[in-house]
């Protein structure tokens, strides 16, 4: 049995720990800051970091890549079409690795960059390691990709089971379902998931991970297609989108100046 626990970095980040308890061997995701890590190995002295996972090139999410791979000699795996320091394996689409005993599924998802990549893990819980493209209640900003390559990288993602716990990189949580919010006002369920965010983010506490049934339902950059998504978009600005591809557009155009 895989434990899977979030170690905070910077002032947003999660470095997720996967951690295998017969062989007391674990693996880490997208670590930005070698420093948590290397504090939680420090305190579990019999444990051993086998291998270290990467979704894409930013600072926040290799940074810590070198040393820790120094310290345990751990494998870096991550995307070939980016500059990964220390990659041991490149990964492309359809890659299957095992880690910990588990096998993950490479997914390419350009958006955010150009070769991001996730890792999914289908079994009767479904894992999903997106990095900076699926948030809980949002999605990355287009750094390096197209709209319309983010949106057909969400909609691939869309189409995992509903119960894929979705283990993304960042606490953005209640920023993203104030404006999830704003583009839904009469959405019960979205009301009631930044209540409940709101009340954990008031103790200091964890959101993720999220499910993709719950994006489903209040992530407005996967609701492209419901009418009221794109009445407010057209409403708002002042024409009628052709296209669900059109409408996300819009939305993560809206979003950046949220």
């Amino acid at each position: 049995m895989i434990v899977i626990d979030a170690l905070p970095a910077f002032t947003d980040n999660y470095l997720w720990l996967l951690q295998e308890p017969l062989s007391k061997r674990c693996a880490v995701v997208d670590p930005g800051d070698a420093a948590p890590v290397l504090a939680w190995l420090a305190v579990h002295p019999d444990w051993h970091l086998s291998d270290i996972l990467i979704t894409h090139h930013h600072p926040d999410h290799i940074g810590g890549v070198l040393q820790l791979k120094a310290h345990s000699g751990a494998r870096v795996l991550g995307p070939a079409k980016e500059n990964i320091p220390g990659r041991d394996l490149a990964l492309t689409e359809s890659d299957t690795i095992k880690v910990l005993g588990l096998d993950f599924k490479v997914l390419e998802v350009p958006g955010h960059t150009l070769g991001h990549i996730a890792y999914y893990h289908a079994a009767e819980q479904p894992l999903l390691f997106c990095g900076d493209t699926l948030f809980a209640g949002g999605c990355g900003r287009l750094f390096e990709g197209t709209p319309a390559q983010m949106h057909h990288s969400l909609q691939r993602l869309a189409q995992l089971p509903s119960n894929t716990l979705i283990y993304c990189t960042h606490e953005y949580t209640l920023s993203n379902l104030h404006f999830a919010h704003a583009v839904e006002p009469h959405n019960s369920e979205i009301a009631q998931r930044l209540a409940s965010v709101t009340a954990l983010r008031d103790e200091g506490r964890c959101t993720l991970p999220s499910t993709l049934a719950l994006e489903h339902a209040t992530n407005p950059f996967l609701r492209c297609h419901e009418s009221a998504v794109k009445q407010q978009i057209d409403q708002r600005d002042n024409c009628q989108h052709a296209n669900a591809e059109a409408v996300f557009a819009s939305l993560r155009a809206w979003k950046n100046q949220f």
